[in-house]
């Protein structure tokens, strides 16, 4: 591990190091993009936390969502997998150096649609790693079609209408054995801070979906902040491709209360936190608060479920401490008695 001297007078965390080194590369996303609000809380987290950045290792598919992971943790691994294949990369390189802490960014067409099978297979093995649904409803990186988690009734900006119900992806992570399940929204800092850290502190599969607003599919005709009415009232002195600027969508609202939230396009959010009353331990509780919060339209935040003591799959698999991937030849290679044992019982 590199050894970092701070700059003289300037804050630094438990381990020595100042945020800005845990920060990445500057966004490509669009302006006002609820994804870069998780990328700084992700950021803050790991500062927070004391994680060393070279001890992480970053995932992702393909999709807006997946580029994420390019803007934190400039000095960790990382590996941009296929689409919907970023759960089996992670699987191998956990398995391949168990002391990495690994966080996957995905969104929901990511892991709604391709990468569904991945998903499943993700969450019932208990895998130590922090998986991050950017979850915005739609495919934002292909001109916003509805992606699987898009909700019944809603409306794409040509005017079709959602006729499919929607998967609830932490409903699925509970019922197929993530041991620590929550939802957030990017626009609640404080929330989805406590989370990310809390997350950290977790052994297994953190599934975290955050409710990220697109600002460039997300809006309609007729909005002054729409993309339409910013190209239609520019008076441009030449021809440029442009993103409108968006402001961020921030909330902070108290536990067992609700918050409507107004979306870029006029929409209304209902996000419900629940209250310290609540027992997410109790996993039948845990489905019906979902199901509960979505007859009435809402979305049930905070930490919905969790299993702390369960054994996580590198447990299970009886792995030796030193990661496989720094064994040395004579301790992975039989030797040729082995060999010859099992060619004497194949006789």
């Amino acid at each position: 591990m590199s050894t970092v001297t701070p700059t003289p007078g300037r804050k630094v965390n438990r381990i020595g190091l100042e945020q800005q080194q845990y920060r990445g590369g500057k966004t490509t996303l669009c302006a006002g993009c609820g994804h870069n609000s998780i990328s700084e809380r992700v950021t803050e987290a790991f500062y927070e936390m004391g994680v060393h950045p070279s001890n992480v290792i970053k995932l992702s598919g393909i999709g807006c969502s997946s580029k994420s992971p390019a803007y934190f943790l400039g000095g960790s691994h990382g590996f941009n997998a296929v689409h919907g294949r970023m759960p089996s990369v992670g699987t191998g390189a956990l398995l391949a150096n168990r002391k990495l802490i690994a966080i996957g960014v995905s969104g929901d067409g990511d892991t709604g649609a391709i990468g569904i099978g991945q998903f499943v297979h993700l969450m019932r093995r208990n895998l130590p790693i922090i998986y991050i649904i950017e979850d915005n409803g739609c495919y934002g990186l292909t001109k916003g079609q509805f992606s699987p988690t898009a909700d019944l009734g809603s409306k794409l900006k040509t005017g079709v209408v959602n006729d499919l119900p929607p998967i609830d992806t932490c409903a699925l992570a509970i019922e197929l054995g993530a041991t620590f399940v929550a939802r957030s929204f990017s626009g609640d800092k404080k929330q989805l801070l406590s989370l990310l850290k809390a997350a950290l502190s977790h052994r297994g599969t953190v599934m975290l979906d955050v409710i990220s607003p697109c600002v460039t599919f997300n809006d309609h005709e007729g909005s002054t902040k729409s993309y339409a009415y910013a190209k239609d009232h520019d008076d441009p002195l030449e021809e440029v491709s442009f993103v409108p600027f968006f402001e961020d969508i921030n909330v902070d609202y108290e536990p067992g209360t609700t918050q409507e939230v107004v979306m870029h396009d006029g929409s209304k959010l209902y996000l419900k936190k629940l209250d310290e009353s609540y027992d997410p331990t109790d996993k039948i509780a845990a489905l019906r608060v979902l199901q509960e919060a979505q007859r009435r339209g809402e979305f049930a935040t905070g930490v919905i479920y969790i299993e702390p003591d369960r054994d996580d799959f590198l447990e299970l698999l009886n792995l030796v401490d030193e990661p496989l991937a720094m064994l040395p030849l004579e301790k992975v290679r039989p030797p040729r008695e082995a060999l010859e044992e099992v060619m004497e019982s194949l006789r």
